[in-house]
């Protein structure tokens, strides 16, 4: 877990590195993020679209925009100052997640996220407006293996589900900047809509960068884009595997309070 009095000396110089030492005391919520698998897939721009809400732009690489659905474990949730609560801060959680940009500022706009904790679900909905969904899940890991399963509860016939297995494979790498996988996975913005307001939204996130290898994986089901009209190829383009990071999470702020000069870090 962070040490909160400190940030930990990693994550402190990253802030420096990113915002700044003045802004550190800002964040509300710590979590660390393991044993994540990025399964990413090219898609035309224009299968997208629809789904982007105003304000936002969708960001591309080299004319394709991106989706991406990230199996993983999440722990040590706490919220600052506040105590950890029992049997809340380790469960799976499945994201599916597209990538764009506002007012100069790159980030991840999260189209679904399911997770099997329901206390969590809701303290996420409240605080950051994100589209969690409750689901059925299973993280087990097999040594180096991880099989995950999840299925959403929604009392429809063919809910979203993801069935599969995967491990590391190759040597630990860093992404070069200006690839395609640093440009994927070195985000720290994330924004949503609020569902009461409509209001755009965006908070920041701050973590050492990722240590990446190439993953093997057997992907058993997958009908996770289903319900949002975005067919997507048995195997992924890409997929990497990450032992993981520990982070620290800004309030949601107003995306109309983002002026141009404040630019992303991406």
């Amino acid at each position: 877990m962070i040490d909160v009095r400190m940030g930990g000396i990693r994550i402190e110089q990253r802030i420096i590195q990113i915002k700044s030492a003045a802004q550190y005391n800002g964040w509300t919520m710590t979590q660390t993020w393991e044993h994540l698998l990025f399964l990413h897939w090219a898609i035309s721009p224009a299968s997208i679209q629809a789904l982007i809400p105003a304000g936002l732009e969708l960001d591309t690489y080299d004319g394709k925009a991106w989706i991406s659905i990230i199996p993983f474990l999440l722990s040590s949730v706490r919220l600052r100052r506040m105590p950890s609560v029992p049997f809340t801060t380790t469960f799976p959680e499945i994201n599916v997640r597209t990538y764009v940009k506002a007012k100069g500022k790159t980030g991840v706009y999260f189209l679904s996220l399911d997770a099997s904790n329901p206390l969590v679900i809701k303290i996420a909905t409240y605080w950051y407006r994100l589209p969690y969904y409750q689901a059925q899940m299973a993280f087990q890991p097999q040594g180096d293996r991880i099989d995950f399963t999840s299925r959403r509860i929604s009392g429809l016939p063919h809910s979203p589900s993801f069935e599969g297995s995967y491990q590391p494979r190759a040597d630990k790498f860093f992404a070069k900047e200006g690839t395609l996988v640093h440009w994927l996975t070195e985000r720290y913005t994330l924004f949503c809509r609020c569902n009461r307001t409509k209001q755009m939204m965006y908070a920041d996130v701050v973590h050492e960068p990722w240590q990446l290898q190439e993953a093997a994986f057997h992907i058993r089901e997958n009908s996770m884009t289903e319900n949002l009209s975005i067919p997507l190829a048995d195997s992924p383009d890409l997929a990497l595997y990450s032992r993981g990071v520990q982070s620290l999470i800004w309030p949601i702020r107003s995306l109309a309070d983002l002026s141009s000069d404040q630019g992303g870090y991406s």
